[in-house]
């Protein structure tokens, strides 16, 4: 919006977090002139006038999380990356000339069997998650393959920044140094992450947006670091402490 591009934005905002903190940070871009925004349900809303005068689609929608995809959790995961991926491919196929920005995720490397991950690397999913990321990457190639739909598919390691969601690591550990409360730590705390500032994956976006390579091959969108978890909770308590 800031660049002078017309910006359609399309959001559920369901209750996997408190949906008036998706409202907060709306807020900004309704005060502007150019920014339109749709509350719609990619999984039944008609797509096709969504589309309308568009030359690209950032299809960053989706069900986040690792734990709750596991169990009775995975149907949501399936209707939210699998089968919205496939709707918003189908509509874009019959939009020739529109390419497509899909955000995939370092989930879809599983345990990576090195750090850092090169995008030729191994797909392995840990996770019913990263399963459901690494389909919608399979379609993207797809209808790349089969329909000539014009695809960038974008795989995030772990965004932070302001606004991000507050079941992410980062947030909850700051919120804990805040209020000098013990932060849950999943593991061992040895696992390495590349952590990325969300800056750069807009950057990236809309580089992806434009730029000439061929469709449906994977990007890493990456940091460039590689911390243990243990680290990160003893480098936030000290800064805020």
């Amino acid at each position: 919006v800031a660049d002078g591009w017309t910006v359609r934005g399309i959001d559920a905002l369901t209750d996997y977090y408190d949906p008036a903190v998706k409202q907060r940070n709306l807020a900004t871009l309704l005060a502007g002139a150019n920014f339109q925004f749709v509350r719609a349900d990619l999984r039944e809303t008609p797509l096709a006038p969504l589309l309308d005068d568009t030359d690209v689609v950032f299809h960053l929608a989706a069900q986040p999380g690792v734990r709750t995809s596991w169990a009775d959790g995975f149907a949501t995961y399936d209707d939210h990356n699998i089968r919205v991926t496939q709707r918003v491919l189908e509509a874009v196929r019959n939009r020739p000339g529109t390419r497509l920005v899909f955000a995939s995720s370092s989930s879809v490397y599983g345990n990576p069997l090195r750090v850092p991950t090169d995008e030729g690397d191994q797909t392995r999913p840990f996770s019913p998650y990263g399963v459901t990321k690494l389909a919608g990457e399979h379609l993207c190639r797809a209808y790349a393959d089969n329909f000539g739909v014009s695809v960038a598919v974008l795989r995030y390691f772990t965004v932070y920044g302001p606004r991000q969601r507050p079941d992410m690591a980062i947030h909850r550990l700051i919120e804990c140094a805040r209020r000098g409360t013990p932060f849950a730590l999943f593991g061992d705390g040895s696992q390495i992450r590349d952590f990325t500032f969300v800056d750069d994956v807009v950057a990236a976006n809309l580089a992806a947006a434009t730029a000439e390579f061929p469709s449906g091959t994977p990007i890493n969108v990456a940091g460039g670091s590689s911390t243990r978890l243990v680290d990160l909770v003893a480098a936030v308590g000290e800064s805020v402490g």
